[in-house]
C-alpha cells in the first residue's frame, strides 16, 4: 500500500511541478536557440548548452526523484542511494559548466587576439566531456562506498533482520554527512564559487581597463568589443550569483546537521533551501531572454515559426566577434 500523502506534502508536489514545468520547456528553449542560431555556436554558449542540458535533467529526473524521496517508499538502501546520486551529479556538471564559461570569458578579454586559436570547438568539446565525466565521478563517489550503509547494516542486524537493509527513502539516511560537507561543499562546490568569482572579478577589471583607454578615432572596433563583452559578462555573473544564491543555503544546512547534531532545522527552512536549489534550473532560460539579445530574439524567432506559425525573417546573425585589432 502506497505511503499516504499530507497536505504539507501536496503542497510540496505542487510547487515541485510547477518548477519542472518552467525548467524543462526554458532549458529546451535554450538548447533549440543555440541550434537554430549560428550566432551562438561559440565555446561559451556551448557551455550554456551543457549547463542547460543538466537543468533539463533536474526539472525531468531529480525533480520526480525528489518527490519519491519526499513521499518516503520503503526501498532497499542501494535503491535509495541510486535515487539519490543523480542531483549530486547534476549540480557538479553545473558548477563545472560554470567554471568552464568564465574561464572562456576570461580568455576572451585577456588574449583576445589568439583566442580562435587557443579556444577551438575541439578543445571546448574536450573540455565539456571532462566536465561531465568528472561530475560522474563526484557524484557516484557515495556508490562506491561512501555512504551510510554501515550505520543502517548495524541497526538492521541489531533488529535481527537479514539481507540488504530495508529503510524509509530520504537523503540523509542513505548519503553520508561527512561526503556533503568534506567532499561535495569544501572541494567541489565552495572552491569552483570562489574561483569564479575572483575570475569575474578580474574579467571586470581588464574589460573596465580598456573602455577607459582614451578613445582615438580609429578604435572603435575595440571599444565596441568590449562593450560586448562587458554585457555578456555581466549577465553570467548574475547566473552565478543566482547559483551561489540557490545552492548556499542548503549546504549551509548540511554544515549545522554535521557540526551541531543537536540543532533544530524548521522544516519549512529545508524545504526553502530545496526549493531553491531545484528553482535555479528554471532561472537561467529567463537571465538569458532578459539580459542577452542574441537568446531573446531567437526565443521571439522560435516562437513565431513554431508556435504561433507565422514565420520571421531570418535571425539577425552576426558574423562571429573578432578580437580588437593591434
Amino acid at each position: 500500500m502506497p505511503p499516504s500523502i499530507s497536505a504539507f506534502q501536496a503542497a510540496y508536489i505542487g510547487i515541485e511541478v510547477l518548477i519542472a514545468l518552467v525548467s524543462v520547456p526554458g532549458n529546451v528553449l535554450v538548447i533549440w536557440a543555440v541550434k537554430v542560431n549560428q550566432a551562438l555556436r561559440d565555446a561559451t554558449f556551448c557551455f550554456i548548452v551543457s549547463l542547460a542540458v543538466a537543468d533539463v535533467a533536474v526539472g525531468a529526473l531529480v525533480i520526480p526523484l525528489a518527490i519519491l524521496i519526499n513521499i518516503g517508499p520503503q526501498t532497499y538502501f542501494h535503491t535509495c542511494l541510486m535515487v539519490a546520486c543523480p542531483v549530486l551529479i547534476l549540480t557538479q556538471s553545473s558548477i563545472l559548466a560554470l567554471l568552464a564559461i568564465a574561464v572562456d570569458r576570461y580568455l576572451r578579454v585577456k588574449i583576445p587576439l589568439r583566442y580562435k586559436t587557443v579556444v577551438t570547438p575541439r578543445r571546448a568539446a574536450v573540455a565539456i566531456a571532462g566536465c561531465w565525466i568528472l561530475s560522474f565521478i563526484v557524484g557516484l563517489t557515495p556508490l562506491f562506498g561512501w555512504n551510510r550503509l554501515g550505520e543502517v547494516q548495524q541497526a538492521w542486524v541489531a533488529n535481527g533482520s537479514e539481507g540488504e537493509p530495508m529503510i524509509k527513502c530520504e537523503f540523509e539516511k542513505v548519503i553520508s554527512m561527512e561526503y556533503m560537507v568534506y567532499f561535495n561543499f569544501f572541494v567541489w562546490v565552495l572552491p569552483p564559487l570562489l574561483l569564479m568569482v575572483l575570475i569575474y572579478l578580474e574579467v571586470f577589471y581588464l574589460i573596465r581597463k580598456q573602455l577607459n583607454k582614451k578613445v582615438s578615432a580609429s578604435s572603435g572596433d575595440p571599444q565596441k568589443y568590449y562593450g560586448k563583452e562587458l554585457k555578456i559578462a555581466k549577465s553570467l555573473a548574475l547566473i552565478l550569483f543566482l547559483f551561489a544564491l540557490s545552492w548556499l543555503p542548503l549546504h549551509i544546512l548540511n554544515c549545522i546537521t554535521l557540526f551541531c547534531p543537536s540543532c533544530q532545522k524548521p522544516n519549512i527552512l529545508i524545504y526553502i533551501a530545496i526549493f531553491l536549489t531545484h528553482g535555479n534550473s528554471a532561472m537561467n532560460p529567463i537571465v538569458y531572454a532578459f539580459r542577452i539579445q542574441k537568446f531573446r530574439v531567437t526565443f521571439l524567432k522560435i516562437w513565431n515559426d513554431y508556435f504561433r506559425c507565422q514565420p520571421t525573417p531570418p535571425v539577425d546573425e552576426d558574423p562571429p566577434e573578432e578580437g580588437p585589432h593591434d
